[in-house]
Order: C-alpha cells, then structure tokens, then sequence
C-alpha cells in the first residue's frame, strides 16, 4: 500500500487480535474466535451499521481460516458473477464468498446462492446494514447464522485515532496530537471508515510538521456542519422514536421535522417507509382503514422512486397519517389474543366449527349445529366462535372514533351484551 491509499485501508488489521470493537464476537470469548479455533466456518451473516468492521471480520476469518476470498458488491454484482465465482470455487478446496450490502440482492439472486452453501462449494459471509429477516429469503437465512455488530463506543473510536496516529508510517512523518475528539467523532458519525479518512484529511490539510488535532480545526476541515445522526447508534433510535411519537400524537408539523433529519442523516428509504407502515396499523388502524392503503402504497413508490423524490412521498404518508384520527383497537386486540394463548395453551376447536369432509366426522360431531350466517337475517347467527374455557374474554375493543363508534353500534346491535361496553 502507498500513501494514496486511503488511512482506513492501510490500518484494516488481519488478525483478531488487532480488531478494535465487538468483543462479543472478535473478544477472548467470542463466537466467531471459537469459530474460527475449530477449524470450520460456518455460511453466517454480519448485520451492524456502516464503518463497525463487517467487511475487515471477513477478510480476518479468511485470513486467518487460510481460505480463497473472494469479495463483491452487491450494488455492482449480479446472478453471473455469483455463478463464475461458484464454478471456480468447485476447483478449489475451500472458497468464502464475502458480499457486501447482500440486502440490495433481488430473490433471484440471493436463491443462485443456495445450492453452493447447501453443497459446501462456498462459504457465504454476507453484510448488511439491514434487518436480515426482512431483507434475505428464507431459505438462505436458514442456511446461514446471523452475528450482529454494535455501534462502537466511543473509546473504541479514540483507540482507532491513537492507534492510527502511533502506527501508520505516514502519519508518522508529523508529530500530531490528539487533544479533542468530539467533533470528529460526531463528525464521522460512529463509522470507523469516515473517522480514519477524516483523521487523515485534517492531518494533510495542515502543512506544519506539528498537528495539534482540535474540534476548531476538525470542523474547518470538513467545511460543513453534519448533522447529528448515526444510523445504528443511540441518535438513530432517539430520532425514530420521536418521529413515531409525533405522528402517533397526531403533531405533523414535528413529524415531518424528524422525517428530515432522518432524510438529512442518509436514513434508508426502506425503514422509513416500514416504520409508517406499521405505524398505519398500531396507531391509526380501523379509525381510518384509509391509512394503511396509503402507506403500503407509499412503502411501494419510495422502493421505486428512491432519493431525492422518495422524500416527497414519504412527507405526504407522514402528514397524513399523523393528520389521521388514532385508534390502537387492533393491535391491543392481538396482544390480549396472543397472552390467552399463551396462558391457555391449545385449546380444541369447538365441534360445531370444525370442518367435516369425511362422512367419519360427520359422525363424531365435526360441524354439527353450525349456523351458517347467510342463511340468516340480516347474515348473522348467535353461535359461539370461541372456545368455551375463553369464551368470556373481551379482546377486541373498538376505539371511540367516528368509525370505530359505527362498528360498535353494528357489534352492539347483533350480539347485545357482548359487543354492549
């Protein structure tokens, strides 16, 4: 490596031992060290915010494992690339496979990878900064583990900077000295990557032999103010839930000022979208059953659009929906169903509501006394849908909002006391 190379390249370490951060995993007693004493590596999946190590563990366990590695991009690579690496992987002894950013790969090109992680031809290392059960199939999620990597804490980030500033041969060349570390941390934003690139950008920038590194000099460097938010750290989850409460408590105008920062801050597209899609049913639900249409559609057009025009669309679900009368009915209604579950156990299905497709079971009771309800005035029969050890419980309340209140009037109307409240 030269000097042209960029700070973040020349100090990615090759051994364990010389990794700053995610000692749960990398540390004397963690998984992937004991994964790696055993001599057999598993396909697995790194998920963690940008700039916590995901690409340089790979390269470690490769390394370190004496492994072929081979690394693309998801961004660039596709289903043929995938294939010419699986062929020659069949002439080698033992292949991984790392690919960057795996949830931008389509379904067809994550199923090209299963049968060579089935077989053992590769072993897959995937990264990615997104939820891997929503954003890899099945079934490759089932063939391989899933490690997840924290933000770095902040003293992992000065040891980075010290680290760098005491054993990169050219930094070395200047006497620098690290007095403040706020504004380039901020700066970088929890990202090992950004942090040594910044380091290095501020140390160049100053032509004196001496470099005393300050948050002054740091922030006239990087000649803009950033805004403050780490899409895996604490920020990340202050400004969502923010964002959540403010629509939840019907204030647009603080909605879409959280939806900015988050935009601002190079939040993806796709968990912005995600969060006003569940936020359309726990909160809003039958108040105005308009909501969830709208955000589904909006959870579509933004996949298709992307930045800069998905913010306009994502502006318009969120004011909307914090605009929206509230109602969380539904989802109180499947909480209190899932604990009578869980305390009830498996309770049978009632005869009367069991289906009958034998004559055998026509027999023995299945379906007997059924009414069925458009055989009925106004298509309703009173039967017991419930199983009688739990046929007294109330689950589903609905919320006192100009809807809800015609669906309670309809309940009230057909079972009485029942639905009475």
């Amino acid at each position: 490596m030269n000097q042209h190379t960029p700070l973040s390249e020349r100090m990615r370490p090759t051994s364990l031992d010389n990794f700053i951060g995610q000692s749960h995993l990398v540390g004397a007693t963690g998984i992937l060290r004991k994964i790696i004493a055993t001599g057999s590596v598993p396909s697995f999946i790194l998920w963690g915010p940008p700039g916590v190590g995901k690409t340089t563990i790979a390269g470690i366990v490769a390394h370190q494992m004496q492994m072929h590695f081979v690394a693309i991009s998801a961004i660039s690579a596709g289903v043929k690339e995938v294939r010419e690496v699986i062929e020659l992987a069949k002439f080698r002894e033992r292949t991984i496979l790392f690919i960057d950013e795996i949830h931008r790969f389509n379904k067809s090109q994550q199923d090209a990878l299963l049968g060579a992680v089935e077989k053992g031809i590769i072993t897959l290392i995937g990264a990615t900064t997104e939820n891997p059960s929503f954003e890899v199939v099945g079934a490759l999620l089932s063939r391989c583990q899933v490690y997840i990597l924290k933000h770095l804490q902040e003293q992992d980030l000065v040891d980075l900077l010290k680290n760098a500033i005491a054993n990169d041969i050219y930094l070395q060349k200047k006497n620098i000295k690290l007095v403040e570390t706020e504004a380039i941390i901020n700066i970088s934003g929890g990202d090992a990557r950004k942090l040594l690139n910044l380091l290095e950008l501020v140390v160049n920038a100053d032509e004196a032999q001496e470099v005393v590194i300050s948050n002054k000099l740091v922030t006239d460097v990087a000649q803009q103010k950033i805004s403050l938010y780490d899409k895996g750290g604490e920020q990340h989850y202050d400004i969502i839930s923010a964002f959540i409460k403010s629509v939840r408590g019907s204030d647009p105008n603080a909605a879409v000022y959280w939806l900015a920062r988050m935009i601002e801050g190079g939040e993806d597209v796709k968990f912005i979208a995600r969060r006003l899609l569940i936020l359309a049913s726990e909160d809003i639900g039958n108040a105005n059953p308009n909501a969830l249409l709208l955000a589904t559609t909006g959870f579509q057009a933004v996949q298709m659009i992307g930045y800069p025009e998905a913010s306009i669309i994502l502006s318009q679900v969120t004011t909307y929906l914090a605009a929206s009368p509230k109602s969380n009915a539904s989802y109180v209604a499947i909480k209190k169903a899932q604990q009578a579950v869980k305390e009830s156990g498996d309770l049978p299905v009632p005869l009367h509501l069991r289906n009958a497709p034998t004559q055998l079971m026509k027999k023995i009771g299945y379906g007997a006394d059924y009414k069925y309800a458009h055989d009925y005035q106004e298509n309703f029969a009173m039967q017991e849908f419930l199983p009688k050890e739990i046929g007294e419980i109330k689950f589903f309340n609905p919320g006192r909002n100009a809807r809800e209140e015609e669906m309670r009037s309809y309940l009230k109307k057909l079972w009485k006391t029942k639905y009475g409240y």
